[in-house]
Order: C-alpha cells, then structure tokens, then sequence
C-alpha cells in the first residue's frame, strides 16, 4: 500500500500466474455475496510433502494489483501445511465489475467479500481452524470481519490503526486528495472487538504503518484478548522476503506456526 501517490486505490484485472504455474494443487471458486457482487477465488492446497496444519488462511491483500500477486506467499504457507484461499475483490481481477475511484483509499464493500470467503472457507472445511491474514488495506477488512465474524485467528502485516491519519500524513504531504467512506469514522472502535488470537506484523522500517502503531495495539488488549508481535528489520510488507532462510518465507511462516500452536497449549 502506498509505494505510489498518485492514487489509492489500483486495481488491475489480469492475472501474472496461477498457482499451478508454482506447481501448487488448487482450486478455482466462484461466490456471490449478499449484495450480488461475485468473486473468483483459489483455494491452494497444502503441499503434499508438508504436515497438514489443518488451517484455512483466508489471505486479504492490499489496495492494488489482484491476488496473483501474492501466489509467493501463498506457496510458502502452502509448504508449511496450510490451506490457503486467495479472493480478488470485486472490481479486482476476475471478480465482477465495480466502480472504483482511484482517489478512495478503501471501500466498505471489500469487507463484504472478505466476509463471503471466510464464510464459504469454514462451510467447506468445518473441521478445519480458520483465519485471516491480511496484509495493509487488508488489515482494515480483516480487523472488521474479525470483529463481527466467526474467526479463529487474524494474522495483520503492516496494520493500519487510523485511515484518517494515512490520508493525512501520507498522501496530505503529496497535496494528494484521497477520500474516506462514512464507515471509516468507527473503524478506531473495531480493534477492540477482535477476541480471536491476533499476531500483528510489521517492518521496524515502515513508515506507511509504523511498527509503533501495532506495538500499541497489542499493549491494550484486554482481558480474554491475545495479541503478538512478530517485528523484522524491513519496510512496508517486506515481512515474507525478510524473514526468509532456506525459502521463501519460511521463518514468516514458522513463527505463524508457533503463534498458533501457542493457541492450542
């Protein structure tokens, strides 16, 4: 989020790849949402030489591109025994059409989509933890469908705790103009409805959402709330390409594994 100023939002509708193009077993889905919006989805399966973690990570990405894009990381969770759903957005990919401004930094209705796959993933494998990993504008849906929905963990990289100040701070100093929806003045309410296990990541380098801001968050949980922080000495979403050894990403997905095994004690 946020590595151009000249817009917020920027989706494209071509796919780069599909999973089996990282040789990853999957599945295509199609859903409707309540408001008859459709969305295509993949649901990537655990790779077959990995211990089945028997965990579905519904993965919410950020404000540009479709979820193509992050066919890496899905990969190295596929490799550490997770299920992993990718969704575009309506309006992203090859989900139905949507009248996107640039200028908006995120719209209400992708919590509508986050919250029909999350769905879809706990009816389709009832046996299975379920959660979501979102990652900058995704955080802002996660959160939100955390708060009000049936989740069993919320995994956040470069969490945003106030869109308010991103349009302020981060496109004002550009004299960029960047719009809000109405929903976006609650949104500093939601943090504290999340009662599901919540590992919040973030670059001791990320100055779009500072690793403050998720320290901070994590300091106020409450009674029955378990928050974790996971920081790396990076930027903004560089958590999988920074905490990497052997491959891609799998320290990241090794400390998601001890996060959730931590759960289960």
């Amino acid at each position: 989020m946020l590595n151009t100023w000249a817009w917020a939002l920027r989706p494209t509708r071509e796919w780069i790849g599909t999973p089996d193009s990282l040789g990853l077993r999957y599945q295509t889905t199609a859903l409707a949402t309540p408001d008859h919006a459709r969305l295509t989805g993949w649901i990537v399966e655990p790779a077959a030489n990995a211990p089945d973690q028997h965990t579905t990570m519904v993965l919410a990405y950020g404000d540009a591109n479709n979820m193509s894009y992050w066919l890496w990381q899905a990969r190295a969770l596929s490799q550490g025994g997770y299920r992993v759903y990718l969704f575009d957005y309506r309006g992203f990919g090859h989900s139905s059409d949507f009248a996107i401004e640039p200028q908006r930094l995120y719209y209400p209705e992708f919590s509508t989509d986050l919250r029909t796959v999350l769905a879809d993933a706990r009816q389709r494998y009832p046996r299975s933890r379920t959660g979501i990993m979102g990652f900058s504008m995704g955080t802002i849906m996660g959160s939100e469908v955390a708060a009000t929905s049936k989740c069993d963990f919320f995994i956040a990289e470069g969490y945003v705790t106030s869109p308010q100040r991103i349009v302020a701070e981060q496109f004002g100093r550009y004299q960029k103009t960047v719009t809000l929806p109405a929903e976006a003045a609650d949104y500093a309410r939601v943090a504290r409805r999340v009662y599901c296990p919540w590992l919040l990541v973030g670059g001791t380098g990320d100055i779009q959402t500072p690793l403050a801001d998720s320290v901070l968050v994590a300091r106020q949980a409450r009674w029955r709330q378990r928050r974790q922080v996971l920081c790396f000495e990076g930027g903004h979403l560089a958590g999988f390409y920074k905490l990497t050894e052997a491959a891609y990403g799998d320290k990241y997905v090794r400390e998601v594994t001890r996060f959730l095994a931590a759960r289960r004690s």
